[in-house]
């Protein structure tokens, strides 16, 4: 039996741990709603060392990588994945970026950091843009009162399916260490979603408002503070991988056929 060990069973990693257990593997995690608490060091250690894998999908804080920093040293031999961002790369203006493009130039310099300190050490490491899925769409907020058109054009974003990171990612298990960028085919702004979101519920959009008005977080705020659209062709090349949902347009027609 293959057994992967993941930290951090959150919203991603937790759909690649029951994609992993569907094909027979075992799989031990931290998080919330993980098997083993990350500060119990002594059975964290005793499961990584019986584990094939180790995906890691937290995210680094002002101090650096948690993972890295309290088990770094048990990290060798063992297969390694780690789910970065590509916030990686910080604004290009909307130009597109490859995993040639430099990084670390952006406001996410911590994730910058954990991600080359992650390739170091020959990961896999998977940059995500915008996540997205059941129960975390443009239409849930649309449901919930949270979506926010803004007038803040032309602003493009990239985006991913969580189904399609769950297929990226196993894939990257079998594929060389590197870093690889798992973004849908079409970039878009985000007010480009929510109108799309807005005509499969039958729902006028939300007006045109300024970043001001919306009264959005200081994180939201930052999320428009950069432009950039990311290229997916390595991952095609080198992991075979191809999205099932090549835009927001195919995503959220299914999420909402899935109810």
């Amino acid at each position: 039996m293959q057994r992967c060990f993941i930290f951090g069973l959150g919203y991603s990693a937790g759909r690649i741990a029951s994609a992993l257990e569907a094909r027979g593997w075992e799989v031990v995690s931290t998080g919330r709603a993980g098997t083993l608490s990350f500060d119990d060091r002594a059975n964290v250690r005793l499961a990584m060392a019986d584990a094939d894998t180790v995906l890691s999908s937290v995210p680094p804080s002002a101090d650096g990588d948690p993972v890295l920093a309290r088990y770094g040293a048990d990290l060798t031999g063992h297969r390694l994945v780690y789910l970065s961002s590509t916030g990686v790369y910080g604004d290009t203006g909307g130009a597109w970026v490859d995993e040639t493009a430099p990084t670390g130039n952006g406001r996410r310099t911590a994730r910058a950091e954990a991600d080359a300190a992650w390739l170091e050490r020959g990961a896999r490491v998977l940059r995500l843009p915008g996540i997205y899925g059941p129960g975390r769409s443009a239409l849930d907020r649309l449901r919930e009162g949270r979506a926010h058109r803004i007038d803040l054009e032309p602003q493009v974003f990239s985006r991913v399916h969580v189904d399609d990171i769950v297929s990226g990612a196993l894939a990257a298990f079998e594929a060389p260490p590197g870093a690889y960028n798992l973004a849908d085919d079409e970039p878009a702004s985000q007010n480009a979603v929510i109108e799309e979101a807005c005509r499969l519920l039958g729902l006028e959009p939300p007006p045109l408002q300024s970043l001001e008005e919306a009264g959005l977080s200081p994180m939201a705020r930052a999320f428009y503070a950069e432009n950039r659209r990311v290229a997916n062709g390595k991952a095609r090349r080198v992991l075979g991988w191809r999205p099932c949902f090549p835009s927001y347009r195919e995503g959220l027609r299914a999420l909402l056929a899935a109810g």
